[in-house]
């Protein structure tokens, strides 16, 4: 396909609207590298390169009928994903636009279907990223909900309706900040997985995970440095709570730019941690329980997040590093009514179907259900370590006794029954929990000193065969 410069049009439209594709496009992409498919089109695309990688990009026009797209325009925006699939290279699409044109009727809406097939298409084989710097309506919300990752910028918006719609059918009242805002997307949904407070942060969030996908690196095992500090990051009580977010910092490499830990959906779901970085220079997953949330409880939103986010990681064989420290699954009426039992069997299915390098590391407890779901050996981990401390077994020790020896107990009153609790606690802990058994058992791999976690993660993820899925990343 034959190609032209952008640079010339871009500075025509320096000083006009900011709004304009060609103006965006190059403040996302490497200087004078986009060469516009067709320059004359309306949605503007074509090849680009981010930080020296090859890339595919596109972007809405909203300063021609609100950025709307008809049959013309969607079909440029399927011809920039085909290329990228066919490239081998990530798409990125900057959105900002009212959706199907509604002047071209059902017309508009075949074109806007053929997008939803394109990415659909190109899902799992190629990394797939959309930005939203503006209002995104109904179609227009739809394709970015089906790629790999979203960001929005401040100012952004999307949702199926808008407000005045929404207040004509239901009768309620909110804007479009209310609607389809970062707070509603970002804390609420979880359909948004990076936020940025300006456009231009926005741009460099997305060069920086376009990073992890092109430029993931090797493990360079000898720059590895034992870290005497790490088990002082947890409480000296295990029953107090505690952020996992330091855990994970230490754990990860010092950046050499950008952040140390890209963490996707950071106000979603908090109970459970999910992002991007590097360790021994490798771009890697992490997955992590967080007790401050919850007390690190799976629950029905956690284990839905966690699994996209391994599907993600297996789709482009980024290796996974899971930190554990779940006391199981969160009880109540509400979770079963909200499907923890299906959600959860999402995570047992994400686990069970990767076939990339992925290390488990338990550094306080892994109970019941939620010590399988958290990336256990019978789901195919490839390496297990925990810490010496760390307990797996089907529910804590204090709740087992309170089931194994209710009469007992109840037989008991005061201080006679706190110290028979204690003993039979410790009993328990001794024959049935604990991590020793689970090295005898081969259920754990190794016991190991919380200093040289990050050399024994990283040995484990280098001398594991590389691999990736063949399959889909469907937004779950």
């Amino acid at each position: 396909m034959a190609m032209v410069t952008a640079t010339e049009t871009v500075a025509e439209q320096a000083g006009s609207d900011p709004r304009a594709p060609l103006t965006r496009l190059a403040q996302l992409v490497d200087p004078d590298s986009l060469r516009l498919f067709h320059p004359d089109d309306a949605v503007k695309a074509g090849r680009a390169r981010i930080d020296g990688s090859p890339v595919v990009v596109f972007c809405t026009d909203p300063t021609r009928i609100g950025g709307s797209l008809g049959a013309e325009e969607s079909l440029q925006v399927v011809a920039a994903i085909d290329i990228a699939v066919r490239d081998r290279v990530p798409v990125i699409g900057l959105w900002h636009s009212g959706g199907a044109r509604l002047t071209e009727g059902v017309l508009s809406m075949d074109g806007v279907g053929r997008i939803f097939a394109a990415i659909i298409r190109a899902s799992g084989r190629i990394p797939q990223i959309s930005v939203v710097l503006g209002p995104a309506a109904g179609a227009a919300a739809y394709g970015p909900a089906l790629t790999d990752v979203v960001v929005m910028a401040n100012g952004g918006r999307m949702f199926v309706t808008g407000p005045d719609v929404v207040r004509s059918v239901t009768g309620e009242n909110i804007d479009m900040e209310g609607l389809g805002g970062l707070d509603a997307h970002g804390r609420r949904s979880g359909v948004v997985h990076l936020s940025a407070d300006s456009e231009s942060e926005a741009y460099a969030t997305t060069r920086h995970l376009v990073g992890v996908f092109t430029r993931p690196g090797w493990f360079d095992l000898s720059s590895i440095k034992d870290d005497d500090g790490l088990a002082a990051v947890l409480p000296a009580s295990a029953r107090r709570a505690y952020d996992v977010h330091p855990v994970i910092h230490r754990l990860l490499d010092e950046p050499d730019g950008g952040p140390r830990f890209l963490e996707l959906q950071a106000g979603w779901a908090r109970n459970v941690v999910v992002g991007f970085g590097r360790l021994a220079g490798r771009a890697i997953g992490v997955v992590a329980n967080n007790p401050l949330r919850r007390g690190g409880c799976l629950d029905s939103l956690s284990a839905e997040k966690a699994a996209r986010f391994v599907r993600t990681c297996d789709s482009f064989g980024i290796p996974l590093l899971v930190v554990v420290d779940v006391p199981g699954y969160l009880p109540g009426v509400g979770q079963e009514w909200g499907g923890v039992i299906r959600r959860g069997a999402k995570l047992l299915y994400a686990f069970g179907e990767a076939v990339v390098p992925r290390v488990t590391l338990v550094t306080r407890k892994s109970y019941g259900g939620a010590y399988i779901a958290m990336n256990s050996r019978s789901l195919g981990a490839t390496t297990v370590l925990a810490w010496p401390d760390a307990e797996v077994d089907v529910m804590g020790p204090e709740a087992a006794v309170g089931v194994l020896h209710r009469r007992a107990l109840a037989a008991s009153t005061g201080e006679d029954r706190e110290r028979l609790q204690r003993e039979l606690a410790a009993e328990h802990r001794r024959i049935s929990g604990g991590v020793q058994r689970g090295v005898a058992l081969g259920m754990i791999d190794e016991v190991i000193d919380p200093a040289v976690s990050r050399r024994r993660i990283a040995t484990a993820l280098a001398t594991a065969p590389s691999a990736s899925g063949s399959h889909g990343n469907i937004p779950l």
